[in-house]
């Protein structure tokens, strides 16, 4: 993670996606009527023996609506069996679908989704013609759909007809019982060992377990032992692109910067296809997708101070690209698994010459290898890192003797001060670009609490613009471009589902108590390198001011136990233990 200058619900429909699925996009606006207009893009996901899976985009080209219904006939006797979010009903040949309580407004160029699995005796072609709310959308002619079936049948949607607009609501996240043995373990440990924390699969033999370590299956049926007879959310981090984390070294990947294949067919492949399992259609699985790998396409870059020559190489082969939209597609194809997609953090994108570029760089990689928008059911943001959830002591449009707080040294011309304001102005940039308008956003809390006796109570001095920043701001960190095991940090929020405006949940999506890599150079075979940011005694570079990494001492590789950061993290807890 790194610094940079110095600087509803998203529906996706059901099925396995194959790589021939037939679209058909048809387009209109009546004749007459500028103020009406639609566009319909009717996708075939996958067929099978007798039956087929299809999904359904629906954009409002027109004025907003707060309701819609979209109709069509289909010329082969092809039956509607089982739909998700949509009403679906069937007449002879003709079939309505209507919006649900959460996806029928539609703003002009908003689109929502919904599925179907269906019935044919033999034809299966995609029909002609669509209206929405009695408008003809006319367009592009339909193509055919697959003619060689899945190897495996489509997933069958949850009881709850399909996806929900915020997966967290009403249901219980599961409890990672290998971390939570870890935590439990420690002095004081089994006051937080019974959180949810998420499950990170950011390497091939972790979908498939083995080495005394879970596997993915194991994991999913852990899940189903918790789950009961309620709802219960599984969280699941992806972690393994090609050349992954260009810019750091200490989360570097297995793979290297040209193995795209490998990723799809060995590290995605295998996962769809144990998630898209009918065993665990009941559980709700969250995925949070290739962490600190697009917005590096925009900030550390030729051009950019911030620049490293292997960034460079993954702006330039498109892997990063191709990788994510391609996890998108094969996960978000399944009938209960909600993509969100990295959005890193406000002292990472929060400048104005980052916000905007990667919220453009989301909507290329999600529209990407077959994916579509109606794939990214939300975004994440602060993923393993420190930025404090709220700053209540200064506000970005506060001003000391007349200089805005933004002067200051550690805001430094953001125009942002917390990852809540950065996350809801995240997801306002997004719907913008086409998004849903119910996308959600998550905020890893798992670090952020910045509590203890540093913790300030009030403003700083108003001696100076610098003096109230930083006597009234919870992050204590050196610089806001340090992202390793942090030393000061606390546990923040506990996992709670919709605690803010279009915020889903705060989430552990990191495991407290994990490293972030070694203080020290340590061979391993997992492809982690050294990074001077996780050595305390490191000066700095450019992405961090050239100011001292703030990182504990002795720490392990990422993603191993570093008992000395968990029990800072309960000193440090805001709200307090």
């Amino acid at each position: 993670m790194s610094r940079i200058i110095p600087r509803t619900a998203l529906l996706a429909a059901l099925g396995l996606v194959t790589a021939a699925g037939a679209t058909a996009t048809v387009f209109g606006t009546p004749a007459g009527a500028a103020t009406a207009g639609c566009k319909v893009e009717y996708r075939i996901t996958n067929q099978w023996n007798n039956g087929f899976g299809a999904d359904v985009v629906v954009t409002n080209t027109g004025d907003p609506v707060a309701a819609w219904t979209l109709e069509w006939t289909y010329a082969n006797g092809q039956q509607v069996t089982q739909g998700w979010n949509a009403a679906i009903t069937q007449s002879g040949a003709a079939v309505t679908a209507k919006s649900l309580s959460y996806n029928g407004s539609l703003a002009t160029g908003g689109s929502t989704s919904f599925g179907f699995n269906g019935s044919h005796t033999g034809t299966n072609a995609v029909p002609a013609t669509f209206k929405l709310n009695g408008v003809t959308c006319n367009g592009a002619d339909p193509t055919q759909p697959p003619t060689t079936p899945p190897t495996t049948p489509p997933t069958t949607p949850p009881p709850s007809g399909g996806k929900v607009d915020n997966p967290y609501a009403g249901a219980r996240v599961y409890v990672n019982p290998e971390w939570s043995a870890k935590a439990a373990a420690e002095p004081g440990g089994t006051r937080v060992s019974n959180q949810p924390t998420a499950v990170w699969l950011d390497r091939i033999a972790l979908v498939t377990g083995g080495s005394g370590k879970m596997g993915l299956r194991d994991h999913l049926d852990a899940a189903l032992a918790q789950k009961g007879s309620g709802e219960l959310v599984v969280q699941l981090v992806v972690y393994d692109l090609p050349g992954r984390d260009c810019s750091a070294l200490a989360s570097n990947g297995e793979l290297g910067p040209t193995e795209i294949d490998k990723y799809k067919t060995q590290f995605i492949d295998p996962m769809a296809a144990i998630l898209a399992d009918p065993k665990y259609a009941g559980l709700r699985i969250v995925t949070a997708v290739e962490i600190d790998s697009l917005p590096n396409l925009v900030t550390n870059v030729s051009g950019r101070p911030t620049a490293t020559p292997a960034c460079d190489v993954m702006k330039a082969n498109g892997n990063y690209i191709k990788g994510v939209g391609y996890a998108l597609n094969k996960l978000g194809s399944i009938a209960n698994v909600y993509n969100y997609v990295d959005a890193g953090h406000h002292g990472w994108l929060g400048w104005d010459d980052n916000f905007g570029a990667s919220a453009e760089m989301f909507k290329q990689a999600a529209t990407a290898e077959g994916s579509t928008l109606s794939k990214v059911h939300g975004f994440i943001v602060n993923t393993a890192n420190f930025s404090a959830l709220k700053e209540d002591n200064f506000k970005i449009d506060d001003s000391v003797g007349g200089t805005s707080v933004r002067q200051s040294k550690w805001v430094d011309w953001n125009r942002y001060t917390d990852e809540l304001s950065y996350a809801q102005a995240m997801r306002a940039k997004v719907v913008s670009l086409g998004f849903d308008p119910g996308v959600g956003m998550l905020i890893d809390t798992s670090r952020n609490g910045w509590g203890g006796t540093a913790r300030p109570t009030g403003p700083g001095a108003t001696t100076s613009v610098d003096s109230y920043v930083n006597g009234g701001r919870y992050d204590r960190r050196i610089h806001l471009g340090n992202w390793c095991n942090q030393a000061g940090a606390g546990l923040g929020e506990r996992p709670q589902a919709a605690p803010a405006p279009g915020i889903d949940a705060y989430v552990w999506m990191k495991p407290p108590g994990e490293s972030d890599g070694a203080s020290k150079e340590i061979p391993n075979n997992e492809g982690k390198g050294f990074d001077r940011m996780c050595d305390p005694t490191y000066t700095g570079n450019v992405r961090n001011g050239n100011s001292m990494s703030g990182a504990l001492p002795d720490a392990p590789l990422a993603g191993q136990w570093f008992p000395a950061q968990f029990q800072e993290l309960m000193k440090n807890a805001y709200p307090a233990l």
